[in-house]
């Protein structure tokens, strides 16, 4: 290829390849796959490798991460880059608005728009070329971060011709460096999987990103610019300054808006407080302009915020509350992680009552202790975690949190073992399949779903084949894919999946006891089903609720808390209730039987003993392993257990034998 040819195929290549990245990274769209785009982006590589005097600064290949800074270089902004001041009501917005029509009469239309959690940055254009970001820094002086800014596909490294913008000269624009939720969500995961600490919050992270002098640690998190003010040229309406940055290429939230009145604003606060935890990307509040840029500069400056512009907070996001007990609940994986139980605290709008503490390394950095007063925040505006201890309001008595001794205590039947490199506690010699295994198992045994076909070799071979990974993908399973397996014919695979698919409408009791709660059976499923009648109601009882109930106590308490507090067990609840399974809820008051204990002791020609036991607790009495002195009786079998009918005698507890129990049951 010539020179001449060369040219001409780079150029194509960079204008296909630059409308891919708009349409993907700005547009949320996809013209093409990911790995066409990749495909042409090595032709243009190659290309100009074999031609270097054809490489500009805005080529794609130029976005890539360069060399490592020693240290950032101050710049001073050109434009003074102010905050906010803060409003936390309509009173205080209304005070805002009274105050300017003081100073500059009726004000004809306010801008609004999202505020986003990131960190904010100022970026320079000359001639329509990227030539430096800036940081804010103290609004006056900020550094130099061109080269990791430049690893983000969403800023443009050239801007195209857009009418009412000089293509020569300079042009400033504003916005924050965020990461998506999603994507905040995918690096922690990674972090995790690795033996890693997981990041705090995706504002955190952006920021410290942003920070690094090895640009190539910025290109692999997934950083994102969002524009939100275009300060040089100054156009003569915030409104038409957000028209034009999206001409220019740039991602805006996509939530501004323009309105005549500050009623309208207020509605607008309402709409945006009920559907912001769907967005891609955090925010805590809504700024509020004067959408006049020339009245909006007349206003000035107060200190350091602009008097034409607030940023409407949300309820707080943080809260304090006092740790009660620490709890570690044991994974699908074997993963052994800590969780702070806590008072009940309204966060971000909901009440949270733990959090989950991650791992043993993460309770040391935290140095959180039961007793201690913490403050406590929701990741991602979801996930409840830990910020900080407040040291000053620690109790005397405290003592540090002993892990393994914690571990001995909650699971003394368990071994546990930290592989080198790792931050995670898993219990020896379990691994995840293994697991997985045991909990299908369970879940489908008669004392549980009773899912008829779906036993231990059954659930051996769907987990051995893939098709099933998690609980929640029994609810999936097609009959033709299970067919496929060499236990199964057409038939047999067809009825599994029909048996699958019956029992998502089970007894409340039966599916508490089907989720394998450590310490919880079938009797105290039954209790748990009569105290609260949904899974939800369970999921939300606090360590009192659950210790009033009758032979639940403090061991039993915590492992019920511990269950529902594992990021890994909502998700599977959350999955199966997708899925179609509904527990039903059960009318247990005044049942015939109620107040009654029973024990049941050898072979029942008529049923099985845990059919046996089943009825009875159906029909609200309570059934033990031991006889004590509140066992109403003794149902006998053949072979009955001669302790439990020596000791029934001794009490005076009457034995009934099994004629005497049908008629008990159908009574």
């Amino acid at each position: 290829m010539t020179k001449t040819e060369a040219e001409a195929r780079i150029a194509k290549l960079r204008e296909l390849i630059n409308d891919y990245r708009y349409h993907y990274h700005v547009l949320d769209e996809s013209i093409m796959s990911e790995a066409a785009a990749d495909s042409l982006k090595h032709e243009l590589s190659e290309l100009e490798k074999e031609f270097p005097e054809l490489i500009t600064p805005d080529s794609p290949t130029q976005r890539v991460a360069g060399r490592a800074l020693d240290k950032f270089e101050k710049v001073t902004h050109k434009d003074r880059m102010i905050s906010l001041a803060d409003v936390f009501s309509t009173e205080e917005i209304r005070d805002w608005v009274a105050s300017n029509e003081k100073l500059v009469g009726p004000i004809q239309e306010y801008f609004t728009d999202i505020k986003m959690d990131g960190l904010a940055c100022a970026l320079h254009y000359e001639d329509g070329l990227l030539e430096k970001a800036v940081t804010r820094g103290d609004g006056l002086v900020g550094e130099d971060v061109t080269m990791n800014v430049r690893t983000i596909e969403n800023v443009p490294l050239r801007l195209p011709a857009v009418d009412g913008i000089p293509e020569k000269g300079h042009v400033e624009v504003r916005g924050e460096i965020v990461i998506f939720k999603k994507d905040f969500d995918a690096l922690n995961e990674k972090q995790v999987k690795s033996g890693e600490r997981p990041f705090a919050n995706p504002r955190n992270l952006a920021a410290g990103s942003i920070r690094q002098l090895d640009p190539r640690i910025a290109a692999g998190r997934k950083l994102k610019f969002m524009a939100y003010d275009l300060v040089q040229p100054n156009l003569p309406k915030h409104s038409e300054a957000y028209a034009a940055l999206r001409k220019l290429g740039f991602r805006t939230s996509g939530e501004d808006h323009v309105f005549k009145n500050i009623d309208e604003v207020e509605k607008e606060i309402a709409r945006l407080s009920d559907y912001r935890q769907t967005l891609p990307f955090n925010t805590d509040g809504m700024v509020i302009k004067i959408n006049d840029r020339a009245v909006y500069q007349k206003l000035g400056i107060v200190g350091k915020t602009p008097r034409g512009a607030v940023a409407f907070k949300y309820p707080a996001e943080e809260s304090t509350t006092k740790v009660k007990d620490i709890v570690i609940s044991i994974g699908r994986t074997g993963a052994a992680t800590p969780v702070a139980i806590f008072d009940p605290v309204v966060v971000a709008g909901s009440t949270v009552r733990h959090a989950s503490l991650h791992n043993a390394d993460e309770i040391a950095r935290l140095d959180v202790r039961i007793g201690d007063t913490v403050i406590i925040y929701k990741a991602g505006d979801i996930i409840p975690q830990v910020k900080e201890v407040l040291l000053t309001l620690r109790p005397d008595d405290t003592e540090p949190f002993n892990y393994e001794q914690a571990l001995k205590k909650q699971y003394p039947e368990l071994e546990f073992e930290r592989p080198e490199g790792e931050v995670v506690y898993r219990v020896k010699g379990e691994n995840s399949d293994l697991i997985l295994k045991r909990a299908i198992e369970y879940y489908a045994s008669k004392p549980a779903l009773n899912i008829d076909g779906l036993g231990e070799k059954n659930v051996a071979a769907l987990i051995d084949a893939n098709l099933v990974k998690s609980l929640s993908d029994l609810y999936r399973l097609k009959p033709e894919k299970v067919a496929q397996l060499e236990r199964f014919a057409e038939l047999s695979a067809q009825n599994l999946v029909a048996a699958i698919q019956a029992s998502k409408t089970p007894p409340l009791h039966k599916f508490i006891a089907a989720l394998g709660i450590r310490h919880v059976g079938t009797q105290t499923a039954m209790t748990l089903a009569k105290a609260f009648p949904s899974i939800d109601d369970l999921a939300n009882a606090t360590a009192e609720d659950l210790q009033k109930l009758p032979d639940i106590g403090k061991i039993v308490a915590e492992s019920i808390l511990a269950y529902f507090a594992d990021e890994d067990n909502l998700k599977l609840l959350a999955e199966l209730k997708e899925l179609g399974v509904e527990p039903v809820a059960e009318d247990m008051t005044n049942l015939p039987l109620s107040g009654n204990s029973y024990i049941v002791t050898g072979t029942l020609e008529s049923m099985g003993r845990e059919a046996a036991e089943d009825r009875l607790r159906e029909l609200g009495a309570t059934v033990t392993g031991s006889v004590t002195k509140t066992t109403t009786a003794l149902i006998a079998g053949a072979k009955p257990g001669k302790g439990k009918t020596d000791k029934a005698a001794k009490l005076g507890i009457p034995t009934i034998d099994e004629a005497a129990f049908l008629e008990l049951i159908g009574q």
